[in-house]
């Protein structure tokens, strides 16, 4: 949760002894958490798999690409889901947001038996375009004209969308646009058998935020708190300017209605 202002005014402020023994205690309460989260995690990894029976077929620079293409030599493939439509200007901020983080990390995975690509429903020029534009350089495919977007419950159809809820995050429910963002986990084994082993989304994706991690250590947090929803604050990276400043009021507002402005 992020932190107020009057919280902060409210924190005590204590010699280095008294300081010294409420960081000690808190730490043990650090240690728990971090204990759990690898029990968790072990968890995840013995979930049971399912075989991926159907074939799906990627767009890519180099030409058409199958999925067990994009595990490039590779065992274990991470798909992150980005929220990017066929006829979009440019790509959901949050998915964005995250996207910053990809670039650093593919060596360091590809050095641990793991290959990150990023899939979209847009067409492999709107992603190259708008790839460009963000300077990014991760993998980055096509699925448009594939049902792969469904399949794995990121991609809504105009008749799911006019009932007003759709298949996400594994419960029907509401959301504001026809994308939606995720993570899916495979395998592949010696014989080329492909495995789905697991998929998340929503706050699912928030271990995958740097940036959330980093201010999670300060004192203001996330400094979410009045704001109409969680991540209004965030820009595509090249939005922030010197006078940027954070409508606290302004609601949620659909990829598929922003994509559509212009970039300035």
């Amino acid at each position: 949760m992020a932190t107020s202002q009057m919280e902060l005014q409210q924190t005590k402020i204590v010699p280095p002894a008294e300081w010294l023994a409420a960081r000690k205690e808190y730490l043990t309460r650090e240690k728990e958490f971090s204990r759990l989260r690898d029990e968790l995690s072990r968890r995840r990894r013995n979930l049971p798999w399912e075989k991926v029976e159907k074939s799906y077929v990627f767009d890519a620079p180099q030409g058409r690409l199958t999925l067990g293409d994009l595990f490039s030599n590779r065992s274990q493939l991470i798909i992150y889901h980005f929220m990017l439509g066929p006829d979009w200007k440019e790509g959901c901020p949050s998915c964005s947001y995250l996207a910053d983080h990809f670039d650093g990390a593919t060596v360091h995975l590809a050095h641990r038996d793991v290959t990150l690509a990023v899939v979209s429903r847009a067409t492999l020029a709107g992603i190259e375009a708008f790839k460009k534009r963000m300077g990014w350089r991760f993998t980055w495919v096509s699925s448009f004209g594939s049902d792969f977007n469904y399949d794995y419950h990121v991609s809504f159809t105009k008749e799911e969308l006019a009932k007003g809820k759709v298949y996400y995050n594994y419960e029907v429910t509401e959301f504001p646009a026809e994308e939606a963002p995720g993570a899916s986990v495979f395998y592949k084994d010696a014989a080329g058998n492909i495995f789905h082993t697991y998929s998340t989304y929503a706050r699912g994706l928030d271990i995958l935020v740097g940036t959330h991690n980093f201010l999670d250590l300060v004192p203001k947090g996330r400094d979410e708190a009045g704001l109409a929803h969680t991540m209004a604050w965030v820009r595509h990276h090249d939005r922030y300017t010197g006078n940027y400043s954070v409508d606290p009021a302004k609601p949620y507002t659909s990829p598929e209605c922003c994509s559509h402005e212009t970039h300035s």
